[in-house]
């Protein structure tokens, strides 16, 4: 009876190492971009209501423009992977929100939307190729490409930050 047992609780723990191996990408894609979405609305919220409409210069993003443009890119590669846009998000109207409130808002959703889709690709899918307009890769370059998208305007909106004497939260 012990021997059963035993067998048993290696067979679920084989199990539980399989299917978190089947998902390895996916939730370390989506382990990194939870650090990345994190810092990103720290500083968000560390700039001011009046900030959020300075570039630095023209023809440039501003703050709050930045802060959307990463919402929409994550509506976006969603989009192209299978995903579409939750109901009430019109992806053609999020230059329309205006407002710090609003705009960590619309940020904020974007990202937990974007992190659960992440753990819906399934595994067996990673190689397919997807046409995401500005470059052809397969769903697991979408996925990298998600990750890194958010990386790069986390930097962008360092660089905002320290032009406008915002320090980053983290390095307080």
């Amino acid at each position: 009876m012990k021997m059963k047992f035993l067998a048993a609780l290696a067979l679920v723990g084989f199990a539980f190492t399989t299917q978190a191996q089947d998902n390895l990408a996916q939730s370390t894609i989506q382990a990194v971009l939870t650090g990345n979405q994190a810092q990103v609305v720290q500083l968000a919220e560390a700039f001011s209501e009046e900030q959020y409409d300075w570039r630095p210069m023209e023809g440039v993003n501003s703050v709050g423009e930045a802060l959307m443009h990463v919402a929409g890119a994550n509506y976006y590669l969603a989009s192209k992977m299978g995903f579409p846009p939750p109901e009430g998000v019109d992806m053609m109207k999020l230059g329309e929100v205006k407002g710090k409130e609003n705009i960590i808002a619309a940020l904020k959703k974007s990202n937990e939307f974007v992190l659960a889709k992440i753990m819906e690709v399934e595994t067996g899918a990673l190689t397919e190729e997807v046409d995401f307009g500005f470059a052809k890769m397969n769903k697991l370059g979408g996925l990298l490409a998600m990750m890194e998208h958010n990386g790069e305007h986390k930097g962008q909106l360092i660089a905002y930050a320290r032009s406008n004497n915002v320090v980053p939260p983290w390095s307080k």
